[in-house]
């Protein structure tokens, strides 16, 4: 037993001296520039690079003149047709069914379910659509007759320029 109890004193002797020898390794390493801050030096020095190449391309972009290439023209147009009321009064009557109001247009539009099946048919029919920042306002079919029978004039703001009178030294030239 004496033999065991000597050899496990003779690694606990060795052990601060190992670990003496492993710590001035890191340090000298440090010195010398090895170990983990060269590691990031090197890896993060490709990720730098690529980063420069990608900011390089992005202000080359920013640099070349902008373009006066016409947008294409927006559909956004809307004429309502002359019966829209009787359309739309069919349209409600079909969906809703006999438990209507003795005004059609006060038909509540509480009930979600209807209320799409009635704004997406008219949608599809008319080529014309709520937008969704206007959904909230439909309450009632009379609000759907509303705007449905509201006329949309879509023009951007060149296009009204274009169509303005301008002082001599403006002109828009579109190029096609």
């Amino acid at each position: 037993g004496g033999n065991a109890s000597s050899a496990g004193c003779r690694e606990e002797a060795c052990r601060p001296s190992i670990m003496a020898a492993v710590v001035g390794l890191r340090v000298a390493g440090w010195r010398l520039g090895l170990g983990a801050p060269v590691r990031r030096t090197l890896w993060g020095g490709l990720r730098k690079k690529e980063k420069e190449v990608e900011a390089d391309k992005v202000i080359l972009q920013e640099k070349s003149e902008p373009s006066l290439i016409c947008p294409p023209p927006r559909s956004r147009n809307y004429l309502p047709p002359e019966n829209i009321q009787t359309r739309l009064e069919s349209y409600v009557r079909e969906i809703f069914g006999p438990s209507l109001p003795d005004n059609w247009q006060q038909t509540p539009l509480k009930e979600n379910r209807l209320k799409y099946r009635l704004l997406a048919q008219l949608a599809e029919e008319l080529d014309h659509a709520v937008p969704n920042s206007q959904l909230h306002l439909m309450c009632s079919a009379g609000d759907v007759l509303n705007f449905y029978s509201t006329p949309v004039k879509d023009m951007s703001k060149f296009d009204e320029l274009c169509a303005a009178e301008l002082p001599p030294n403006l002109k828009i030239i579109w190029k096609q």
